[in-house]
């Protein structure tokens, strides 16, 4: 029987060096965790399996997308409503057809299969490009905010695709949605009512605990309907965002306990399920799949970056951004084999490919086409899009 003490050192171990190599080189912690994770797996016989670490994980999970769609300031989502919508949809769009196509009839995989290969690998990481905007400092400039709203609009095309293609509507399934309209409603007039009679400043933190006793509810619901949680999550923190734009102490509590304890179990978690001999046996169809995504996110995403004024550089950045995959990813190659939709091989090869998705795109990103403050503030003075 494990000694859980010893799991969780090892662990936080793993998060501690990942904090000190990415400052050091530069680099996103999540990054520096994944990859951490990958070389844990493989040569350090890591396992992820435990239930307590999967459940961690899956909150870090939670917690990433809430505070991703809490970010989203609504004057600065309208301003940019046009450039998020048009980039998101194409982000979506095209690597899904393009995929789905290529697994099909190059590949030779079954309709549904290249289906599911389409959706994996169509999505962009919302957990990731929010790290990377906090850690940059972008999170709160319209460049940020735009990206993060791109993101939503991506994998809302990935939730809807995977709920219209494969989604068997049942009781559970109208009951959540119903119970979700009617949350999107109250929770925000209740989370400033919480807030307006204890005070921001309450050291028992009610609204904290309020929020996540409501993303936990409304994650229960969306599992037992056949969805998933960050979906919930997401929306919640966008409804939350005016309260957030103005309770600025509240972010900085949530965002210290997800970064510190939660999110190295999801980064690292994800960098295990990468096994090194199942990549070099399938390397050539993983390194054409990545390039295929990376290809087709940009015929959609840096065109319509350049229409809205964005320098070459800062196209190729919110390009690489787009680009990048990890939750929706795994979620949906992990549905289609838990479906038998997929095989072990298969969803060995897409993870995989999810999972690089995470890391390639944005060490090119970092090192190569991070935009200045000149660019930034040249961008926000032509319109920023709207």
């Amino acid at each position: 029987m494990e000694n859980a003490w010893v799991v969780a050192t090892i662990w936080m171990a793993l998060a501690f060096a990942a904090s000190v190599i990415s400052v050091r080189l530069g680099l996103s912690v999540a990054l520096v965790e994944i990859l951490l994770g990958v070389l844990a797996g493989n040569f350090f016989g890591l396992k992820p399996d435990s239930q307590w670490i999967g459940f961690l994980a899956m909150v870090g999970s939670v917690m990433l997308t809430f505070l991703a769609g809490a970010e989203i300031d609504p004057e600065s989502f309208r301003a940019n409503l046009r450039a998020s919508l048009s980039i998101g949809i194409l982000s979506f769009l095209l690597p899904f057809l393009g995929v789905w196509a290529f697994a099909q009839y190059v590949l030779g995989w079954g309709v549904h299969q290249a289906q599911i290969a389409g959706i994996a690998l169509s999505t962009t990481s919302v957990a990731v490009v929010y790290a990377v905007m906090i850690e940059r400092g972008l999170s709160n400039t319209n460049l940020g905010k735009m990206l993060l709203a791109a993101c939503f609009i991506t994998d809302l095309g990935t939730v809807l695709a995977l709920g219209v293609l494969f989604a068997r509507p049942g009781f559970m399934m109208f009951v959540f949605i119903g119970v979700m309209l009617l949350a999107l409603w109250i929770v925000p007039r209740v989370a400033g009512a919480i807030i307006g009679y204890f005070g921001a400043e309450a050291v028992s933190e009610p609204e904290v605990k309020f929020i996540l006793m409501v993303l936990f509810f409304l994650g229960a619901l969306a599992s037992a309907a056949g969805s998933e949680a960050m979906l919930p999550a997401y929306l919640i923190g966008l409804m939350l965002a005016g309260l957030f734009v103005s309770d600025k102490v509240l972010v900085e509590r949530m965002r210290s306990v997800a970064f510190t304890l939660l999110t190295p179990f999801y980064f690292i978690r994800a960098g295990t399920y990468v096994s090194l001999k199942a990549v070099a046996a399938s390397a050539a169809v993983i390194g054409i799949l990545l390039l295929l995504k990376m290809v087709t996110k940009a015929l959609g995403v840096w065109p319509l970056s350049r229409y809205f004024h964005m320098s070459s550089g800062m196209a190729t950045y919110t390009t690489l951004l787009m680009s990048t995959g990890l939750t929706f990813g795994t979620i949906a190659a992990l549905y289609g084999l838990n479906n038998g939709i997929i095989d072990q091989a298969q969803y060995t090869i897409l993870v995989t490919v999810v999972i690089l998705s995470a890391v390639v795109p944005t060490l090119i990103a970092q090192h190569k086409f991070e935009p200045t403050e000149e660019e930034m503030n040249a961008w926000d003075h032509r319109g920023n899009g709207s």
